[in-house]
């Protein structure tokens, strides 16, 4: 297990010297029956905490952040009502003041000594974090060892980023609890922050001393404004003219720049979120917080590499790609979807988990979508797993990308009976990024140059990005007008 840190700690250790302002009024106890007065001063001076949380506003590298964290050794950080209280002001003064809020939880939950008055102050603390995101503000959530119960059913399960530390214990039910109230105990690990990770309930793991540069990554593209770029232009080159089966053949190729190629070249301060939250996780999507040739955005892409034929698209993976819609929508961030897909998972299990409802969603959220919205089709663009990411405000193809409602060779066999025809299939079906933009269904196709054209890709993807907030700013301007 690694260390336990008490507040004042991690205040110093992630907030830079001497920023932090607290927010926090004395705690009234003269209401307070002496009996439990005595146990409520014991755990003051026992913690060096006069409650289980301290908050204030304080700068992590430079950006001020407001802070909500938990005192562990204050009554096993358990939240009566001057917490939640407390808790509840600091989250309502941030938004007030326009604040990204970061929450560090250590607690056994709601404070049993103070019962239901207690317990109910859960659900006001969750809708004072409701107005802060419907502000459009960031809420960073870091969950240490131990965040059980009501704390975690709560405001430690609302961020827009939520991360443990390592080995951190993390669950509804305390194992004491449970083992106590079923006579067994819980499957070993199942509250373990990496496994939660893994079923993509959290983010990721991070340590304590690894917060502040997890923080500054996030708001580098949560809060910092967009900059000028730094990667240069290509000349305009005339396209190669290959055919529509020799562009599905390059991007069947395992050597062919992907999704990861995209980002690697093109992005930097890349927070990759995992999971729906909703305890799914599936590979072959990734949503990512980055900065696209210094363009703050939120990408939700398809990762080729992770797709096999064991491993399809499948409606975990849909409801993930939903997920980062949302949160460009809600933080008001430009969003990037990446196709490269050979279609989406075709299976009675895919059927049952609501497989082709997950494509419509997915379709339905991208057309109504307020923030500037750009599509690339950066290689196979299949079926109805492609169009899900597709109906963006701008659509950019990569030279040899295609799309098509089924692979050349399953539209040969529905139309000839075998799949001798596919190439043609795909010559009639205008399948070619070429095609797609004499019909209209992209509007800028990007030339492909062996080893760079993940870099140019990403170039064009900042200008479309750049040209659609220019729109937006311009259109805000005539309504103010």
């Amino acid at each position: 297990m690694t260390r336990r840190w008490s507040a004042h700690e991690l205040l110093d250790l992630v907030l830079d010297p001497g920023t932090f302002v607290s927010w926090d009024e004395p705690i009234d106890l003269s209401s307070v029956e002496p009996g439990y007065r005595a146990v409520l001063e014991a755990a003051a001076a026992k913690a060096g905490t006069d409650e289980s949380v301290l908050t204030g506003r304080g700068e992590v590298r430079g950006r001020p952040v407001a802070v909500v964290v938990n005192e562990f050794g204050f009554l096993a950080g358990s939240i009566g009502r001057a917490a939640a209280d407390r808790i509840t002001s600091a989250v309502r003064r941030a938004t007030v003041e326009g604040l990204p809020l970061l929450a560090s939880t250590a607690s056994g939950g709601t404070r049993m000594q103070e019962g239901t008055p207690a317990f109910v102050r859960m659900a006001e603390i969750s809708r004072a974090l409701m107005e802060h995101r419907a502000a459009g503000l960031p809420y960073l959530v870091h969950l240490r060892h131990p965040t059980t119960g009501g704390v975690y059913a709560s405001w430690g399960s609302l961020g827009h980023v939520t991360v443990a530390e390592p080995g951190a214990l993390v669950g509804f039910l305390g194992p004491k609890v449970f083992e106590a109230l079923n006579g067994r105990p819980f499957r070993p690990g199942v509250q373990v922050a990496e496994n939660l990770a893994a079923a993509g309930v959290i983010d990721g793991v991070v340590a304590a001393e690894d917060l502040p540069a997890m923080v500054d990554l996030a708001l580098g593209v949560l809060v910092d404004a967009p900059g000028p770029g730094r990667l240069p232009g290509r000349a305009a080159r005339p396209l190669a003219g290959a055919s529509a089966w020799e562009s599905i053949e390059r991007t069947r190729r395992t050597d062919r720049a992907g999704l990861r190629d995209l980002l690697a070249h093109g992005a930097s301060g890349t927070i990759q979120l995992r999971g729906t939250d909703e305890g799914e996780r599936d590979s072959t999507v990734m949503v990512a917080l980055t900065r696209i040739d210094d363009q703050p955005c939120v990408v939700v892409g398809q990762d080729r590499a992770r797709q096999t034929p064991g491993h399809a698209m499948g409606p975990g993976a849909l409801r993930e790609a939903r997920r980062g819609m949302r949160l460009a929508g809600e933080l008001g961030l430009p969003l990037v979807t990446v196709i490269d897909t050979p279609g989406a998972e075709l299976s009675p299990e895919a059927e049952e988990r609501a497989i082709a409802g997950e494509i419509a969603r997915c379709i339905a959220t991208l057309t109504t979508m307020t923030v500037p919205t750009v599509a690339v089709i950066l290689g196979q663009g299949c079926g109805g797993g492609a169009l899900a990411f597709l109906p963006a405000r701008t659509v950019i193809a990569a030279e040899h990308a295609w799309l098509a409602p089924l692979p050349a060779e399953g539209a040969s066999v529905i139309v000839h009976g075998d799949v001798d025809h596919a190439a043609e299939m795909a010559t009639r079906q205008r399948v070619r990024a070429t095609d797609l933009l004499a019909d209209g269904i992209v509007q800028h196709v990007v030339p492909e140059v062996d080893g760079e054209s993940a870099r140019d890709l990403a170039v064009a993807v900042a200008a479309e990005v750049s040209a659609l907030l220019r729109e937006a700013t311009r259109t805000e301007v005539r309504i103010g007008a």
